[in-house]
């Protein structure tokens, strides 16, 4: 049974950090490309973070480049989100999960940046 737990999210003053985990279980967590996705109420799922199996490459959604950082730790079956410079238009509720995508989601944390 593929599962991820998301953690980490809250509330924020724009400007500041967070850092998201995302413990996943039930599949080869160090042979899977994972995804940082978010979410807002109404709209699409987006990509926003990728990072190889290896962790040896990364890439960014255009919107969030230069301000997060995926990155992961495969004896923990963990990946992480570092979120700097927050700003209000980052408020979702954010999701990881493999490449390409299993079919079951966790729950998500919510991220709330606001004055």
């Amino acid at each position: 049974q593929v599962l991820f737990v998301e953690s980490g999210g809250g509330l924020v003053q724009p400007g500041g950090s967070l850092r998201l985990s995302c413990a996943a279980s039930g599949f080869t967590f160090s042979n899977s490309a994972m995804r940082w996705y978010r979410q807002v109420p109404g709209k699409e799922r987006n990509i926003i973070a990728t990072i190889t199996s290896d962790g040896g490459s990364t890439s960014y959604f255009r919107s969030v480049k230069g301000r997060f950082t995926i990155s992961r730790d495969n004896a923990k079956n963990t990946v992480y989100l570092q979120m700097n410079s927050l700003k209000p238009e980052d408020t979702a509720v954010y999701y990881c999960n493999t490449l390409p995508p299993r079919m079951s989601w966790g729950q998500g944390t919510q991220v709330t940046v606001s004055s």
